[in-house]
């Protein structure tokens, strides 16, 4: 007679190019956060750097890949583009802060 273990009990079905394999899940995978797509409203920092420039006001008007942000990392200035057409809402930082990967920059609605 075989005895149940906690591994055992995470056995579950994954689903890997609409083929369902049956497996033990892992606790990591089961607390994982769920997959978002990204908000085209939100301006994010995709490096950590130093803002050197910003290039919009609030309530300002922009067209999808217009320069918004200029953005120092390794010594090397990234100019930001506006993804979709819209309104700047908020803009979270202003010239000189340091931001982590992650950061809001700009919002638009």
């Amino acid at each position: 007679m075989k005895q149940t273990t906690d591994k055992d009990k995470r056995l579950g079905i994954l689903n890997i190019n609409s083929t369902d394999y049956k497996t033990r899940l892992s606790t990591r995978f089961l607390n994982r956060k769920p997959y978002q797509p990204s908000d085209p409203g939100t301006i994010l920092s995709f490096i950590p750097g130093t803002i050197v420039d910003i290039l919009v006001k609030r309530g300002q008007k922009v067209k999808k890949g217009d320069d918004l942000i200029i953005l120092e990392a390794m010594k090397m200035q990234n100019r930001l583009k506006c993804p979709a057409d819209g309104t700047i809402k908020k803009i979270g930082v202003k010239k000189g802060d340091k931001v982590a990967k992650g950061s809001v920059l700009i919002e638009l609605k």
